[in-house]
This record gives C-alpha cells, sequence and structure tokens, in this order.
C-alpha cells in the first residue's frame, strides 16, 4: 500500500500481518478522498484505524490533527510505525473505538473528518452505538466516511451525501446535520 496523494505522496505503509486487518485499497482511498475534497487544517478522527491508512492518507493531504483509534496490538504497533516512518504525527488510542467514540461525545470534542472502517461482520451489531455518538463528534461542517460490505448500506442519523460501491467495499459519505 501507499500514499496516493499530498505531501507523503507515493510513500509505502504497512498493515499488521494476518486477516485481522483489512486495510482500505489504494483506490478505494484515492476516490474517498476525491469525493471529500480538500482537507487542509481539518481535525480527523479514524475509528477501526487498522494500519491507520485513512488518517494517513489525510495527514500526507493537509490534515491538521489525526487521533487513530484501534484495539489490536499488531495494528497499533502499524501505525506507529508508518506515522514515524513518514514523519508525521498524530495520537494512536489502544481502546475500543465505542469507548473512545462515547468519550469524545461526552466531552464535546469535535472533529472535521471522522473515518469508520470496522470489520465489515461486526458494521451492524455496531450501528447502533455508532448512530448515537458519531453525530455529536461532528463539527458543524464535519464528514463522516463509513467503509462496510459492498452489501450494507449504513443507516445513520445524518444527511447522506453519496453511498458508492467499489467491489466488496461499500463508501457512505454523510455530513453533519
Amino acid at each position: 500500500m501507499r500514499i496516493i496523494a499530498g505531501a507523503k505522496k507515493g510513500h509505502t505503509i504497512h498493515a499488521p500481518r494476518g486477516h485481522d486487518t483489512r486495510p482500505t485499497s489504494d483506490r478505494v482511498r484515492e476516490n474517498v478522498f476525491n469525493i471529500l475534497g480538500p482537507i487542509d487544517g481539518a481535525s480527523v478522527l479514524d475509528l477501526y484505524a487498522g494500519s491507520g491508512a485513512l488518517g494517513l492518507e489525510a495527514l500526507s493531504r493537509g490534515a491538521e490533527r489525526a487521533v487513530f483509534v484501534e484495539h489490536d496490538g499488531d495494528a497499533v504497533r502499524a501505525i506507529e510505525g508508518n506515522l514515524d516512518k513518514l514523519g508525521l504525527s498524530g495520537t494512536v488510542l489502544r481502546r475500543d473505538a465505542v469507548t473512545v467514540l462515547a468519550q469524545e461525545a461526552g466531552a464535546g470534542r469535535k472533529y472535521d473528518l471522522v473515518l469508520v472502517d470496522p470489520p465489515y461482520d461486526m458494521y451492524l451489531d455496531l450501528q447502533p452505538q455508532l448512530a448515537r455518538y458519531l453525530p455529536a463528534v461532528l463539527a458543524d461542517d464535519g464528514v463522516l466516511v463509513v467503509e462496510t460490505g459492498a452489501r450494507v448500506e449504513p443507516e445513520l442519523p445524518l444527511p447522506q451525501r453519496t453511498s458508492r460501491k467499489y467491489g466488496q467495499a461499500r463508501v457512505t459519505v454523510y455530513e453533519a446535520s
């Protein structure tokens, strides 16, 4: 995998070995950021970060700060290694994503871009909790990107900008209400 655009364009990034992490493909990441447009100065929350590919791409494209949330130790080490290799800074939390999301919402923290990419088979079970907390962490002009399996159509209490399929993946983009 590689960074698609921005200051770190072309640099490779690594994902942990095994099948527990499913990194967002270069093609899907490129399309996501084409949909989003410029993100200069954005504050990013990357939930279920895995290798950190989405958040790293955001930092490369000018995001000001990123918080990566991942519970798997190997994935956390991969994110930290990728940040070091690329010379980027970000906060990496080895914690449950819903717990962090609830705490961020409770603390009133807001993000310009929230990236949600849980294991595809977990999404439907997580959706009620995500629906409860995600609207509270989006800044007034914030954008939410949810990646699911292609057959899953997320239903969240936010205005949907678009939903597109890319092979086995679906990317759904929401705006703050």
